[in-house]
C-alpha cells in the first residue's frame, strides 16, 4: 500500500525525523496564506500523487513569492501529471504540498527495503541524491552503498559506520545526526511493517542540518491488519479502479498492457503463464490469481474483470487442480461462459486432479471453448486465436 509524500512525512515527524515545514491543501484559495506560514520566503509547490518523477513532469516548482506560488499551484492543481511511473495516461493532481525552501549544500539517497535473496532488511545509500536510484545502480553501481541488517540484532553501529563512510560524512556533528536519522528510519520501517522507505533526496543544508526533503513509504499489505489506522491514509483515487473491484471480489489482479487475459490459480503459476505467453509471441494483459477456489461465480467475476479491458483479444485459463478438482473448475467455466457471453476466444488448460474428466466436460460443453492439453499447447493456441 502506497501513501502520499505529506502523509509519509507526518509519520517521520512522529519518530523525530527532520522534515521541511509544509502544509497540504486541495484549494487554490489557501495557497498564499499557507506560504505566509512558512519560515522562509522561498517556497516549493509539490504535486501529491503516488508516482515518482514528479519534478520532470512539471509537478514540483520553486516560488520566490506568494504570488508566484499561487501561479504554480494554479498550474499544478487539477493537472494530469505524466511521469515515467504513471504511464502515458498520467495521474490527476488533487492535492498539493506547500513547503519551505531549503539552502541545500548536498543531496543524498537513503532507503530501506527487504532483500529477498538474503531475507534481510537492507539499507541503501548513495551520494547521487535526487536521481532515480535504479539509474544510478545501472550506470554507476560503485556509487551504491548497501548494508544488511540482522533483525535479531537490529541496526548496529557497524551498519551506520558503513553508511557514514560511504556518504563521506566527516563532520562529527553531521555524523551524529546521520546516526540518529538512520536509527529513526529503521524504527519506522520495523514498527509500521513497511516494505519500502525512500528518502530521495536526503539533504545536507548549508546550516549543517540533515533533512528528508522527499519521502516515499510503502506498507506490506499482508500486515495491515496490525495497523488499522493506516486504512485512513489510503487514497483509492490513486489506485486502478479495476484492481480495486477485483480486490472486492477476493481476486489478486494487476493490470498490464498486453492483449492476452490470464486467469490462473497460484501466483507462481500465473508468473509462469505470463512468461510462456510472451515466449510464443503474445503479451499478457493482466496478472490474475483466482486462488484456491474457481467455482462458477468466481470465474464469472474474473471474466468480468478481464474483459473490462478493451485491449484483451483472447483469454487463457490455466488451472492446476490440487485441492480444487479440475472437473469442478470445468463446470464452473462452462456455467460462467453461459452467464458472461464472452466475445473473445477462450483457451482452457486444466491439469491435476480429474483433469481427463474436465477435458471431456469442456469438449462436450456446447460453448466456444478451445481446450488445451499442456501449457505449451495453451500458449500457442491463445496466441494463434489472436492472430
Amino acid at each position: 500500500m502506497k501513501i502520499h509524500e505529506y502523509q509519509a512525512k507526518e509519520i517521520l515527524t512522529k519518530y523525530d525525523v527532520p522534515v521541511p515545514v509544509g502544509f497540504v491543501t486541495d484549494k487554490l484559495a489557501n495557497v498564499k496564506d499557507l506560504v505566509k506560514k512558512l519560515p522562509t520566503k522561498v517556497s516549493v509547490v509539490k504535486a501529491q500523487i503516488h508516482a515518482g518523477g514528479r519534478g520532470k513532469g512539471g509537478g514540483v516548482k520553486v516560488a520566490k513569492t506568494a504570488s508566484e506560488a499561487h501561479k504554480h499551484a494554479s498550474d499544478i492543481l487539477g493537472m494530469q501529471l505524466v511521469t515515467h511511473q504513471t504511464g502515458p495516461e498520467g495521474q490527476k493532481v488533487r492535492q498539493i504540498l506547500i513547503e519551505q525552501g531549503m539552502n541545500i549544500s548536498k543531496e543524498y539517497y537513503l532507503g530501506l527495503t527487504l532483500d529477498r535473496g538474503t531475507s534481510k532488511v537492507t539499507m541503501i545509500a548513495s551520494t547521487e541524491g535526487g536521481m532515480e536510484i535504479e539509474k544510478v545502480a545501472e550506470e554507476n553501481p560503485e556509487l551504491i552503498i548497501k548494508t544488511r541488517v540482522d533483525i535479531a540484532a537490529g541496526l548496529t553501529s557497524g551498519n551506520i559506520r558503513k553508511m557514514t563512510a560511504g556518504l563521506g560524512f566527516t563532520d562529527k556533528n553531521v555524523q551524529k545526526k546521520f546516526a540518529q536519522f538512520c536509527k529513526a528510519l529503521y524504527s519506522v520501517y520495523m514498527d509500521m511493517d513497511c516494505s519500502l522507505i525512500e528518502i530521495n533526496p536526503l539533504v545536507l543544508t548549508e546550516e549543517g542540518e540533515l533533512m528528508a526533503l522527499d519521502c516515499k513509504i510503502n506498507f506490506d499489505e499482508n500486515a495491515l491488519y496490525r495497523h488499522p489506522e493506516l486504512s485512513e491514509l489510503r487514497d483509492e483515487s490513486e489506485e486502478d479502479p479495476t484492481e480495486l473491484e477485483a480486490a472486492g471480489y477476493g481476486l489478486n489482479f494487476i493490470k498490464l498492457d498486453g492483449n492476452v487475459g490470464c486467469m490462473v490459480n497460484g501466483a507462481g503459476l500465473a508468473m509462469g503463464t505470463m512468461d510462456i505467453i510472451k515466449h510464443y509471441g503474445g503479451e499478457p494483459a493482466n496478472f490474475l490469481d483466482v486462488g484456491g477456489t474457481a467455482d462458477a461465480d468466481r470465474v464469472a467475476k474474473a471474466f468480468k474483470i478481464i474483459t473490462s479491458d478493451p485491449n484483451v483479444k483472447a483469454i487463457l485459463v490455466n488451472i492446476f487442480g490440487g485441492i480444487v478438482r479440475c472437473d469442478r473448475v470445468a463446470n464452473g467455466i462452462v456455467e460462467a461462459m453461459k452467464k458472461s457471453k464472452l466475445k473473445v476466444p477462450l483457451v482452457v488448460r486444466l491439469a491435476g486432479t480429474n483433469s481427463e474428466e474436465a477435458l471431456t466436460i469442456l469438449e462436450n460443453s456446447g460453448v466456444a471453448i478451445i481446450p488445451a492439453k499442456g501449457i505449451k499447447d495453451a500458449a500457442e493456441k491463445v496466441v494463434a486465436a489472436i492472430k
